[in-house]
């Protein structure tokens, strides 16, 4: 009879066990997905400068836009947290797409080599971006779970597993379509 009760204590112990390296194993790909969305919005902010020198002396009347988008590169670095990021995140995507629609009324914008290369490597850069934060809100959402359902939940709480935040890059600004104005 002792020997069915150790049995079944070490058959515990394993499944706890493994329960917690599973939750750890799953934190730990929250983490490595966040910073490949990290990596692809540094990629982007590195290609900021060139494509705003590329177009300032093309739209001088957009030097609000210019500008922004250099305040928002300097922001990126000082914030904290999936939130502030992604909210940073979502201005400099409207901020680009301005850009992006002002510059379709510069043939001569358009005809430049260096923009149309910047213009394609931060088309390629947002593709990635996209990627990225689709496999860490996957990654985030099976951690998630992981954390809620019975009985990784039992361990996940007793070792103070904390849920991981979704990273929502979507707002009511970034669904609007860019409104170009001329007449300014």
């Amino acid at each position: 009879m002792g020997w069915i009760i150790l049995a079944i204590v070490i058959v515990l112990v394993l499944i706890i066990i493994s329960m917690y390296n599973n939750l750890v194993r799953l934190r730990q790909k929250v983490k490595n997905a966040w910073s490949q969305i990290e990596v692809q919005l540094q990629r982007r902010f590195d290609l900021i400068p060139n494509l705003v020198e590329t177009v300032k002396g093309y739209m001088g009347h957009e030097e609000g836009t210019l500008t922004k988008i250099a305040e928002l590169r300097t922001s990126w670095a000082n914030a904290k947290g999936v939130a502030e990021k992604a909210d940073l995140d979502n201005q400099l995507s409207g901020a680009l797409k301005t850009i992006m629609a002002v510059s379709e009324s510069y043939p001569e914008l358009k005809a430049n080599g260096n923009f149309s290369e910047l213009q394609e490597e931060l088309q390629n850069t947002e593709n990635k971006i996209s990627f990225s934060r689709q496999f860490y809100n996957d990654t985030v959402t099976m951690y998630n779970m992981k954390l809620e359902v019975v009985p990784s939940n039992i361990i996940a709480s007793m070792f103070h597993f904390e849920p991981a935040e979704l990273f929502k890059a979507e707002s009511d600004e970034a669904r609007k379509n860019v409104k170009v104005d001329f007449n300014k």
